[in-house]
């Protein structure tokens, strides 16, 4: 019997082992990271509140505004992992992703502040910063144009765990949907 218990027992460790370096892969460490956006974890959360943050000329019911659309747009986000390159303790795994598509609508929005201005004129005819945020915030809610980017994000093994380097800000615009194409 106790052989029977030392043999389950040794068993059970090797494929715990197993499966804890089943997700010390890049691929799965990669997989974790979008998972972050789609669940809207700790970091993520941490990061959007400092974009919505360095929006100054929002007022704090318009960054809220904002920040739901930013949780959504993370929820909505789409990934397919093409492919995993390990070289040593180094790695790059190419990502295809699709979001909601800003950058196109952003600079339609900043062409009718410019063209239009007049629109966005208050009760004494002047020019509303709040009234054209709010237009703004409006069309990108109502958005639904989607855009697809590839990424070639890169891993490094530090005392054998795969951790994600920090992503580029052009990798970030693309994440975000503001990339400029």
């Amino acid at each position: 019997m106790k052989k029977i218990l030392l043999v389950i027992v040794m068993f059970l460790t090797l494929c715990g082992c197993n499966i804890m370096d089943m997700n010390n892969t890049p691929k799965k460490q990669v997989e974790k990271f979008f998972n972050g956006y789609q669940t809207l974890d700790k970091n993520v959360l941490e990061s959007l509140d400092a974009i919505v943050n360095k929006e100054t000329t929002l007022s704090t019911e318009q960054k809220n505004k904002y920040r739901d659309l930013l949780k959504k747009h993370y929820q909505d986000l789409d990934y397919n992992i093409k492919e995993e390159t390990i070289n040593g303790d180094s790695a790059s795994v190419k990502v295809e992703i699709e979001v909601t598509d800003y950058s196109k609508l952003e600079r339609e929005i900043e062409e009718k502040r410019v063209l239009s201005r007049e629109e966005f004129f208050d009760e004494t005819n002047t020019y509303s910063e709040s009234k054209f945020q709010d237009y703004r915030l409006e069309r990108l809610k109502d958005n639904k144009d989607r855009v697809k980017y590839t990424l070639y994000l890169s891993l490094t093994k530090v005392d054998n765990k795969w951790t994600l380097d920090a992503i580029t800000e052009t990798d970030e615009e693309k994440i975000l949907g503001i990339y400029e194409y």
